[in-house]
């Protein structure tokens, strides 16, 4: 044994000197509180204490118990709570157990008179994670990866921009979380329930293709270019389905179905300039709305002015 390896501490062995067997699998489950830090002292241990009940809860009424009474290395975070389980269950986690956990959540703030709602970011990943049976087991890389999907500003930005009065539980899967789960077809929720996102956190080294998903909407769900998309890494934007915009070098190129040009910024309301198509002379119409990044479904939009303006 080499002196390095003699110095590490009993049970910790050097990385690529020999083969060992993967600990077991687990699907992992974190939530988190939203604005927790932003909420008064006062009420940090009433949240802390709330959030492992309610998921609970929230079990007990998805007839997911056992999930519960066989959890794997459960600890709070603080505003909360992660915990292993048997990844054979994960479509279940998937659906019902967060739709379950939204309607817990509704209840949970309507009866809360008072008392600021509480909101739930909910990250889950599949990995490989030992349980060592006491406060150090499940430590590896997917158990961090899963802390990290549940900071991204994804799911961040999608809890932020829905009613709280309304949604109360945003979820983002890591991709092999919905590879295996939801488009193996093991879920019941259909693919269009999940928006691709491209996870990142700020200040980290972290970026990893994910899906975002939210039992109740009242919002937009965007789309983002995933990590290693092409657009993505040249700078340029995804608009789809109403246009197509194309960065090349410094050169943008814009086109578009029965020549609708996307020619505004990405943020908050846009102009659309329409060109003539088939022979309707339409006068530039202003679309109000958000259309920040991709839309997915209707949103509320409302479109302003005479469509058939100019024509005889």
């Amino acid at each position: 044994m080499s002196e390095h390896m003699s110095q590490l501490p009993p049970g910790i062995t050097g990385s690529y000197t020999r083969s060992r067997p993967l600990p077991p699998y687990r699907g992992i489950l974190a939530v988190d509180a939203k604005d927790f830090t932003g909420r008064p002292a006062i009420e940090h241990e009433a949240i802390s204490r709330a959030v492992p009940d309610l998921l609970r809860t929230a079990l007990v009424r998805a007839e997911l118990l056992e999930l519960w009474e066989n959890r794997a290395f459960p600890a709070t975070t603080g505003d909360g709570y992660v915990f292993g389980f048997d990844p054979a269950l994960m479509p279940f986690v998937v659906h019902p157990l967060l739709l379950t956990l939204q309607e817990v959540l509704t209840d949970y703030n309507v009866l809360s008179h008072g008392v600021a709602p509480i909101r739930l970011r909910a990250s889950l990943h599949i990995g490989p994670l030992p349980d060592t049976g006491d406060e150090f087991g499940g430590n590896g890389t997917a158990r961090n990866d899963t802390h990290r999907l549940l900071d991204s500003r994804p799911v961040k930005a999608v809890l932020a921009s829905h009613k709280e009065n309304i949604t109360h539980v945003a979820a983002i899967l890591s991709d092999r979380c919905y590879e295996d789960a939801v488009a193996g077809g093991y879920t019941g929720r259909h693919l269009d329930h999940f928006v691709e996102a491209a996870a990142t956190v700020d200040g980290k080294p972290f970026s990893q293709r994910a899906w975002i998903y939210v039992p109740q909407p009242s919002g937009p769900l965007y789309d983002q270019p995933a990590p290693g998309n092409a657009s993505q890494e040249s700078g340029g934007e995804v608009v789809r389905p109403a246009g197509r915009r194309e960065k090349r070098g410094s050169d943008v190129r814009n086109s578009a179905p029965r020549g609708n040009i996307n020619t505004g910024t990405v943020h908050g309301g846009q102009s659309v300039d329409n060109s003539r198509a088939a022979g309707d002379h339409i006068a530039g119409d202003y679309v109000g709305g958000n259309k920040a990044k991709r839309v997915r479904g209707f949103q509320g939009d409302q479109v302003r002015g005479d469509k058939r303006q100019g024509r005889k």
